[in-house]
């Protein structure tokens, strides 16, 4: 099944050439993604069948169709981490599929069980619908949004011929996880460890911790993996695993004497998160979330730079 392109950032989706399949994997999964948003990939196993995210709640019928096309049954669904762009469509998929069982972090269940949680991703999703078919009135479900059973740091998930085995990656947030599928060694890396903008910038979302987010990268890095696939992307060429999270470190920085520069010249919280916006909002990403989203993260980012560096300083002190 060929499942189309979102948004219009073609430079970005050629970043490694036209001729690069960024979703050719070198064993059996398919991608069933619907909408703008995360990434929905099916991973068919010769005894267990695992989907992996389920995108936005605005698509997440269509998800669930694309799904129904592929299998008719699906025993596990794996969620990143809790954000709404990954796993809003879950209660659409949940009603194709309710044998499914739904696999997260510990921390990722417990912020699931808050009311205030759920309604920032009703909130979040229904900005997003706005955006994306704002002739819609469908009203955003956050139903069933909840963890079964828990995955910690090192376990192992085994779906016949292959297995999947969680690592805790913090950074993006404190519930982010990512998944090594062996063979073929397939590493499928959090936001955490960044999200590819260009084959020289790689977007650093680090809403929680910096230092977090560094040593995450450390730790993918240090499993030397075959593939990498990446959030809101895919995969990218073997040739690039390497120089991947070089150039995601090197953002980090670059970020962190950005904020130091505002520091110094005593720009005010505000002040500094306009700067900030103006300097990182494209219309590129008007396609992939709305500006409001945006806005949020930026100023968690914001935050988390700050504390890293006080943080710093005080080492030094």
């Amino acid at each position: 099944m060929k499942i189309p392109e979102f948004g219009t950032n073609i430079e970005l989706f050629n970043t490694f050439g036209d001729d690069f399949d960024r979703f050719a994997f070198p064993c059996d999964i398919r991608r069933v993604t619907a909408g703008h948003g995360g990434e929905s990939f099916l991973i068919m196993g010769k005894e267990k069948i695992a989907l992996y995210d389920c995108g936005m709640a605005y698509c997440g019928e269509q998800t669930a169709e694309n799904i129904a096309a592929e299998t008719d049954h699906l025993d596990y669904i794996i969620l990143s981490h809790s954000h709404y762009d990954h796993m809003g469509g879950l209660p659409y998929i949940k009603d194709r599929f309710p044998e499914a069982v739904v696999l997260g972090s510990e921390k990722c269940q417990s912020i699931l069980r808050k009311d205030s949680a759920l309604q920032l991703i009703r909130a979040l999703g229904e900005e997003a619908r706005q955006l994306y078919v704002p002739d819609s009135e469908e009203p955003v479900r956050t139903d069933g949004i909840r963890v079964d059973v828990v995955l910690r740091d090192g376990d192992v998930l085994s779906l016949g011929d292959m297995t999947m085995t969680a690592y805790e990656t913090k950074g993006h947030t404190d519930c982010s996880l990512s998944f090594y599928l062996e063979p073929p060694g397939i590493l499928f890396t959090s936001e955490s460890t960044g999200i590819l903008e260009g084959k020289d910038y790689v977007h650093t979302p680090s809403l929680k911790s910096f230092p977090d987010s560094i040593a995450s990268s450390y730790k993918c890095e240090s499993l030397h993996p075959a593939y990498i696939c990446l959030p809101h992307f895919g995969m990218i060429p073997q040739y690039y695993n390497e120089r991947y999270f070089t150039e995601f470190r090197k953002e980090c920085q670059s970020k962190t004497e950005f904020v130091r520069t505002m520091l110094a010249e005593g720009l005010t919280f505000e002040e500094m998160l306009g700067r900030y916006v103006k300097r990182y909002w494209t219309p590129a990403k008007e396609m992939e979330q709305p500006i409001e989203a945006f806005e949020i993260n930026s100023g968690h980012i914001l935050k988390a730079l700050i504390r890293a560096m006080e943080e710093g300083d005080k080492k030094h002190v």
